[in-house]
């Protein structure tokens, strides 16, 4: 069964018109900025906000097409994980995930034996008479997933699920969601704001900015070509628009790059921040792709520093450089210090737009 859903919702002033299709099996991410519209197209889904237009349905089985079908949220096959997680206080843990099996009808003894069960299957067996104010944040967040997947829903929402959770512990709460994703044979939609989270735990990523699909495919072919400005911040790349005509692509915003490989006609130009490297002044040898810059801004990344640029006419008026520390020493960095910006043309990469 395929999950469809032609999204039409309208709020103020704000239009949200996105489709999207999730498999069995898969885990597709739902990927933007704040305000793009994720939330509401989660909530439309879960039928916590009716379509003003469109339609939901799982294969066959409508949920929402309006004005002839609406399924409230507990009329729909759907566990969801809140990004705070919205378990209950005055349950203890075995009784948070027995909860939406006894709100099925299920019956007492039968619903707290499958939730012992749950438990178990995320080490958390022991906690089962602890109530969710004395776990830790990877705690809750496994105790909420496995009240979602108790019900054995066809589908599983999960909102900014590793929000919540602190830098120390993401890694590792990460890295067993995406280990219980792997064996859910329902449909996961994944909504996120973090580029890791969806790079790392979705088959499909659907970014969305300002109501609409932007782009959508598998991680490495986000990565490798992004088609926004948006998302090429995400994966952390330099682009750029432009006409390509042999080794020369003249850009949108004005200035040109020279291509190691020629191509032609209107192109997207992208290279990574490593493939950027910087002098007190200009090379010797006089590369072609070399440009007065300016520094704008300096931030530490990880184990580099990422400078930002804006360089002269002749080329890109902003760029990206990754550097190391010491480099960093030796060019005495500081905003607003006059450098020369050098492209490696080998790291270009350029597609059709």
């Amino acid at each position: 069964m395929t999950l469809h859903a032609e999204i039409r919702v309208a709020r103020g002033e704000f239009d949200l018109s996105l489709d999207l299709t999730v498999e069995p099996g898969e885990v597709v991410a739902l990927l933007g900025p704040n305000g793009a519209g994720k939330t509401t197209a989660l909530r439309a889904i879960s039928g916590l906000l009716p379509l003003g237009d469109g339609r939901i349905a799982l294969d066959e089985e409508v949920w929402d097409e309006p004005p002839r079908t609406f399924r409230t949220p507990d009329r729909r096959p759907i566990g969801v994980v809140f990004q705070d997680y919205l378990l209950f206080d005055h349950l203890n843990c075995l009784e948070n995930v027995a909860f939406g099996l006894r709100a099925r009808g299920v019956d007492k003894h039968a619903a707290r034996a499958e939730a012992t069960r749950w438990l178990d299957t995320v080490g958390l067996s022991s906690y089962a008479r602890s109530r969710p104010r004395s776990l830790s944040g990877g705690q809750a967040q496994r105790v909420a997933l496995v009240r979602a997947l108790a019900t054995s829903p066809s589908l599983l929402l999960l909102d900014e699920p590793l929000a919540a959770l602190d830098a120390s512990t993401t890694l590792h709460v990460r890295a067993e969601l995406g280990q219980h994703l792997d064996r859910f044979p329902g449909h996961t939609l994944l909504v996120t704001h973090d580029p890791l989270d969806a790079m790392v735990l979705a088959d499909r990523l659907v970014i969305v900015e300002h109501g609409r699909v932007v782009q959508e495919g598998r991680p490495t072919e986000i990565a490798r070509r992004p088609r926004t400005d948006y998302v090429a911040q995400l994966v952390g790349l330099n682009l750029y628009r432009g006409r390509a005509s042999g080794n020369t692509v003249s850009l949108s915003e004005g200035g040109t790059i020279t291509l190691a490989e020629p191509a032609s006609g209107p192109v997207h130009v992208a290279f990574p921040p490593t493939a950027v490297s910087l002098y007190p002044e200009a090379p010797s040898g006089s590369p072609r792709n070399t440009w007065p810059a300016t520094v704008t801004g300096i931030e530490q990344h990880a184990h580099t520093v990422r400078v930002r640029l804006t360089a002269t006419p002749a080329g890109p008026t902003t760029l990206l450089a990754d550097i190391t520390p010491a480099a960093v020493a030796d060019l005495h960095l500081s905003p607003g210090q006059p450098l020369h910006a050098s492209l490696k043309a080998t790291e270009i990469h350029t597609y059709p737009v």
